[in-house]
């Protein structure tokens, strides 16, 4: 119901307008984009719309151009993150905005904390309006920012500031004596800066509420002087303190540790409101200080102990309100996932732990998922993240667990898994993890996600692996795939020399030790299906020796139907393809298909393609090139054995379309060709009725089998098929119409 409410209504039409900027929108001479026309916006639709390009992609020097109209347009909460925005763009489209928040983290390029920072204080609104302020990961090159009328213009002129996060910065000593002047600054994060020493905070001890200092490289003080200066910010709620305990280089390990266990062990007194401690990565914490901590203050709602060693301390699992991140439990590793979804470090330690508590899982959780899910997505380009992530998304999606689940959620698994494969060609592990969560009957039949990137991604994979349980996965997934392309994709697909040789490849493998196994008939179904109404492929076919090849095959496994059918198919996928029929019309391969035509032990399902490549053949005489004694004979023998055949129950076949028989449904044709192709139509439409009787209808085959029907000179045998097809399609119209009377709208 939320996806009808009045929020999705407004996410489509933000879409729209997304998609229609170029129409929607004039060109400046600067070559920004201008609305031709625009209403006021409702204010918070602008904040959505800006976010909306943001997010899709599109958030750039040129579109960012509709926001330089600023009565129309009235930012108020803007963000920019990850966006290519230019310094001058920045300041001619956001900085007239009386803005509160603006969130500019991660814009690649030359826009700087400076430009920003110069740019909001150049607004007199702004400099009292703007109380949060996100430049993560920007060089803020603080020097350069210029005195302004002999006022030096800092952070410090933005007097509004309540919330300024400043993390994987080159922020100085300077920069935070000065940041630390600003009269209302509650929530300040510098971790991952350049920071050597904290002393500034002292400046706004009595407002900050919460400091964020995860992993301050370069701090260089004393435990005792830390300590000190944290004890005096008397207003301080929330805590981080935390370190990236993968790193062995950094200044502040010991010292940093050392200055988290005398808090531990420390007074109550010291930083008396805090509420939430995060010390996640520290080495050095033992059990007993961690449990004096917790006993010292009953207001505790969360404690960060992940990667300390520390977190199955049993002082925790009293304390019904504290929410703890760490490994000794489920709740404690969702919880580290959820809170450090940013830090790479924590998310693959936490992961690590997901893992051990998925490998026997037997419930689905789709909440794991999902957080599996924002970790990748978090860190798209780490190997360490994606390595973990991959596994525990196999773990979570394995077996049954998958339809138990959201579809939107296994689509977005299989679209990040997708995304892996792509990221990490060379990775054999976090291919084989993608592989193996993509090898499930339910995912790749029943679930929507990208089948020709897939496909792709597995074949190229398929060229450098020889595992052979891997294999086997690989091809069958690549059979199931390629069944399921639209018609373009599989056009695109079958002009790929190198699919065709990777699965001929295969076929060669299995078939010169003479083994008959699932890799082999799935290699067979895929290029069977590759080369279904595809004349390029079934020309990469042939190029690429696979005629001699299934030669080879046919004889070897004739005792095998399940093979002799897949050969058989795709050599009757072959002759439909007038401009190749040349390459079958070779004697040997000819009387070899024959035989199997006419012999009552083989398999209806055999004779049937063995009758397919014949009919096709011998259709045309003009291209008749071997004696003509031998198309009279195959002509004879495919009506004696076609009235032997008994109607198949089991599907056996399945057509795109009806188009490869409409030479062969021709009134001037022998029985022998006819027979087989009403007799082959007559088989599908009685196993598929619905299906089949619209596209005879839409392909025009129903006049051909009226013509043939009506013709004086057509077979018994072929008018009696041909009526009871049509009478089938009549009777299913009759049906559906009835249907549609029934169940369609009155007129009152």
């Amino acid at each position: 119901m939320e996806a009808e409410g009045p929020q999705g209504l407004s996410d489509l039409c933000l879409a729209q307008v997304c998609r229609s900027l170029d129409s929607l929108c004039s060109r400046r001479a600067d070559g920004s984009m201008s609305l031709s026309w625009a209403p006021l916006f409702p204010q918070e639709m602008a904040d959505q719309l800006l976010r909306k390009m943001a997010t899709a992609g599109i958030l750039n020097d040129t579109t960012v151009g509709i926001f330089r109209n600023c009565k129309e347009l009235r930012l108020r909460r803007a963000s920019i993150r990850c966006c290519p925005v230019s310094a001058d763009a920045f300041c001619l489209a956001l900085c007239p905005h009386r803005l509160q928040e603006l969130d500019a983290s991660w814009v690649p390029g030359g826009l700087t904390g400076a430009n920003i920072v110069a740019g909001m204080a150049s607004n007199l609104e702004c400099r009292s309006s703007l109380q949060r302020l996100s430049l993560n990961g920007l060089r803020l090159d603080w020097e350069s920012l210029e005195e302004d009328g002999g006022v030096r213009v800092g952070f410090s002129s933005l007097q509004g500031l309540r919330t300024l996060n400043l993390a994987n910065t080159d922020l100085s000593d300077a920069a935070l004596e000065d940041i630390c002047t600003l009269p209302q600054l509650e929530t300040l994060d510098i971790s991952c800066s350049a920071v050597s020493n904290l002393t500034a905070l002292l400046e706004c001890k009595n407002t900050l509420r919460s400091l964020i200092a995860h992993r301050l490289r370069q701090l260089d003080m004393s435990p005792a002087r830390l300590l000190f200066v944290l004890s005096q910010l008397h207003a301080l709620k929330h805590l981080d303190f935390s370190n990236d305990h993968f790193a062995v280089d950094d200044n502040d390990g010991r010292d940093g540790d050392e200055t988290v266990r005398q808090l531990l062990e420390g007074s109550p007194q010291v930083l008396p409101s805090l509420v939430s401690l995060d010390i996640s990565g520290r080495k050095r914490v033992n059990e007993a200080a961690v449990r004096v901590f917790v006993e010292a203050r009953s207001g505790l709602v969360f404690l960060g102990l992940l990667a300390t060693g520390v977190s199955s301390c049993a002082v925790l699992s009293s304390q019904e309100n504290l929410k703890v991140t760490g490994e000794a439990n489920e709740n404690q590793v969702c919880e580290a996932l959820r809170r450090y979804r940013d830090r790479e470090c924590f998310t693959r330690e936490a992961l690590v732990h997901l893992y051990n508590l998925t490998t026997d899982i037997d419930k689905p959780r789709p909440d794991m998922l999902q957080l599996v899910l924002s970790g990748m997505q978090s860190h798209p380009t780490s190997l360490h993240v994606h390595l973990v992530a991959t596994a525990c998304a196999f773990n979570l999606t394995t077996q049954d667990l998958a339809e138990s689940m959201p579809v939107s959620l296994i689509t977005s698994a299989v679209t990040q898994l997708l995304y892996a494969m792509k990221t990490f060609p060379g990775h054999q592990q976090v291919q084989k993890n993608c592989l193996l969560a993509l090898c499930s009957d339910y995912i790749l039949q029943d679930v929507p996600f990208d089948k020709y990137l897939a496909a792709t991604l597995v074949i190229n994979w398929l060229s450098s692996h020889e595992d052979l349980t891997l294999q086997r996965m690989a091809v069958a997934v690549i059979s199931i795939l390629v069944a399921k392309l639209s018609t373009e994709q599989m056009a695109q697909l079958s002009k790929d020399v190198f699919i065709m040789k990777q699965l001929l490849a295969i076929v060669q493998q299995k078939a010169m030790v003479g083994v008959v196994d699932s890799t082999l008939k799935f290699a067979l179904s895929a290029l069977w299906n590759l080369t279904d109404e595809m004349p390029a492929a079934a020309r990469n076919f042939i190029e690429c020796h696979g005629l001699e090849l299934y030669e080879e095959v046919l004889e070897s496994y004739y005792t095998e139907p399940s093979i002799q059918q897949k050969v058989l198919g795709l050599l009757n996928n072959i002759a439909e393809v007038e401009e190749l029929q040349a390459d079958l019309l070779e004697e040997d391969l000819l009387e070899h298909v024959l035989s199997l035509l006419q012999d009552s032990q083989v398999e209806v399902g055999v004779r049937y393609f063995a009758g397919g490549i014949l009919a096709h053949l011998t259709s045309r005489p003009e291209a008749w090139t071997l004696e003509e004694e031998l198309r009279t004979t195959i002509l004879k023998q495919m009506h004696t054995s076609i009235m032997t055949w008994t109607q198949l129950e089991r599907e056996m076949v399945s057509y795109r379309s009806f188009r490869p028989f409409c030479p062969l449904l021709q009134t001037r044709q022998p029985s022998g060709v006819q027979l087989w192709a009403v007799w082959a139509i007559h088989l599908v439409c009685s196993q598929n009725t619905s299906h089949y009787s619209g596209m005879l209808e839409r392909e025009g085959m129903t006049e051909l089998l009226k013509a043939l029907a009506a013709h004086p000179d057509t077979h018994t045998d072929i008018k009696g098929l041909s009526e009871t097809i049509l009478g089938m399609v009549e009777q299913h119209q009759s049906h559906s119409g009835a249907f549609s009377n029934q169940t369609g709208p009155r007129n009152s």
